[in-house]
């Protein structure tokens, strides 16, 4: 559990650490010295996911998830590594899978498409939150 008190460590760039402390400790969980082997660790693994995520986000052109667009894609190298796996009923569930929700998927892009058509024909408009008379 964490608390609201701050830990009592210094940052590589020399400030101190805004990180709430342990529960009955003065440190972070990346400062505390009793877990200094376990936060190493920790290190090492965000470094390795950091790094298998920049590969994967080359091999399948992958620029992250902030958009229907984005989400076609990875929508798009699902479906295509299912379609590599033994055909297995799992393997026919992920595909029925794969095409709802690229059902689901065209369903709100065009809703999003027909919006911005809307709002653009409509123009800027001022909203008000006065009552009415």
């Amino acid at each position: 559990m964490v608390s609201r008190t701050r830990c009592r460590g210094i940052t590589k760039g020399g400030e101190r650490c805004l990180a709430p402390v342990l529960t009955g400790g003065e440190f972070c969980f990346f400062h505390d010295p009793d877990h200094t082997s376990d936060a190493a660790e920790a290190r090492r693994l965000g470094g390795l996911r950091r790094r298998r995520e920049g590969t994967l986000q080359g091999a399948y052109d992958l620029q992250g998830l902030n958009s229907i667009e984005d989400y076609y894609r990875l929508l798009e190298v699902v479906g295509y590594e299912a379609l590599t796996l033994d055909n297995t009923v799992a393997r026919g569930r992920l595909l029925l899978g794969v095409i709802q929700t690229g059902i689901k998927l065209k369903e709100v892009g065009d809703l999003e498409e027909r919006l911005a058509a809307v709002e653009s024909a409509l123009g800027p408009r001022v909203i008000t939150t006065g009552r009415r008379r």
